[in-house]
């Protein structure tokens, strides 16, 4: 996990976060507010859930265990982790420079990957 975060995360999420910025540079007040935190919160979707805990299974070696079951898991995780989620995003996205977002998000991510990993046993 250590190698997937520092190859495909620090890769992809700083350069999403970099694209909600340009996307909503012609917004002003709530509605550049709620577009940010939105798109923020679209990107860590049930997908990128799954995703985070196939990867989980992977390099643990129970890469049978990745199934539609696991795509459930992160569809309830997603769902009850938005009220949080928008809260933190929103912060992170309007509160945070872009050049520190990568690093509140990691550190948001971090707490939210032992959130993720715990689903399976809130959620089976």
């Amino acid at each position: 996990m250590i190698f997937i975060g520092a190859v495909v995360y620090s890769f992809e999420i700083p350069n999403y976060f970099a694209w909600i910025d340009k996307k909503t540079l012609g917004y002003n007040g709530i509605k550049k507010m709620l577009a940010k935190t939105g798109l923020a919160i679209a990107y860590f979707n049930p997908f990128w859930i799954f995703r985070h805990l196939a990867f989980i299974k992977l390099f643990s070696g129970n890469y049978t265990l990745i199934n539609k079951s696991l795509l459930v898991i992160a569809l309830w995780s997603f769902l009850v982790n938005i009220p949080i989620s928008f809260f933190a995003n929103y912060l992170i996205q309007n509160k945070i420079k872009l050049d520190w977002r990568f690093m509140a998000s990691a550190i948001f991510s971090g707490l939210m990957a032992i959130y993720y990993a715990l689903s399976e046993t809130i959620f089976q």
